[in-house]
């Protein structure tokens, strides 16, 4: 059986005072769940503090970006091993705002990934299409050369400890949300990429994450599709309320 992983992407926001307000509401009420992780990503400057509040409860916490050389003039940017020393153990890799505001491309992406890898942090790998390819039918051609991107570099060891998370940039904060039919089609896709790599072993226990305005109302019906194996989220991830019910999520 494959891990679910519901995922929080905090992006730029929560300070302090409200990082330790969410843990106080979301521990009170939460609960594990056999197969189901939990992720929370906050901004860089409060990771430690996060692992500290997160730990006892078994939830992880993920850092937002990372650069992929280990040390060096590179301002304002962290290391994978930065990272590691602040007890995170995932790094949010390749999203689409990392992408398409900051030029990162997919050579940088892949090295970042691989950097990660070697310094024992499980990247989440995000992928996705902007509208114009979608509506261009450019939809599987993207998602194959970012994939291939990363894939091409990784051997299958390396790759079991991968999470890849598509996200459909056109519905990332829009209030748009791929149809179950859409979102199941590019992950079956996905995942044949993966077994075309790496067989067939590999690419059924791959998480692959669904992410695209991921709410309370449609959470329940997109972890019902068949390759879908969790969420990263945005908007609804901010709220402690509204992140329970995403765990608290019934695939049928």
């Amino acid at each position: 059986m494959r891990e679910n992983i519901i995922a929080a992407n905090w992006k730029m926001n929560h300070r302090a005072s409200e990082l330790e307000q969410f843990f106080q509401q979301l521990l009170a009420g939460y609960k594990e769940r056999e197969g189901v992780s939990v992720i929370v990503a906050p901004t860089a400057p409060y990771l430690a503090r996060a692992v500290e509040l997160a730990s006892p409860a078994g939830i992880k916490i993920a850092a937002q970006n990372m650069h992929f050389e280990a040390s060096g003039a590179f301002t304002g940017e962290i290391s994978a091993s930065m990272v590691r020393d602040t007890g995170a153990r995932y790094v949010i890799l390749g999203h689409s705002e990392r992408r398409h505001v900051f030029g990162e491309n997919d050579e940088m992406i892949a090295r970042k990934v691989k950097a990660a890898l070697e310094n024992k942090l499980q990247p989440i790998f995000c992928i996705g299409e902007l509208l114009e390819q979608r509506e261009a039918g450019k939809t599987e051609s993207v998602v194959t050369t970012q994939l291939n991107a990363v894939l091409t570099t990784l051997n299958a060891e390396e790759m079991l400890d991968v999470v890849v998370a598509y996200e459909p940039v056109w519905a990332i904060g829009t209030g748009k949300t791929a149809t179950p039919a859409q979102a199941e089609e590019v992950h079956r896709l996905v995942r044949g990429i993966i077994r075309g790599h790496f067989g067939d072993e590999v690419a059924q226990r791959i998480t692959i994450q669904y992410g695209g305005s991921v709410k309370p109302d449609n959470v329940d019906e997109l972890m019902s599709a068949e390759n879908i194996d969790g969420a990263l989220v945005g908007g609804a991830s901010l709220k402690a309320e509204s992140f329970l019910r995403l765990i608290n999520f019934n695939a049928g």
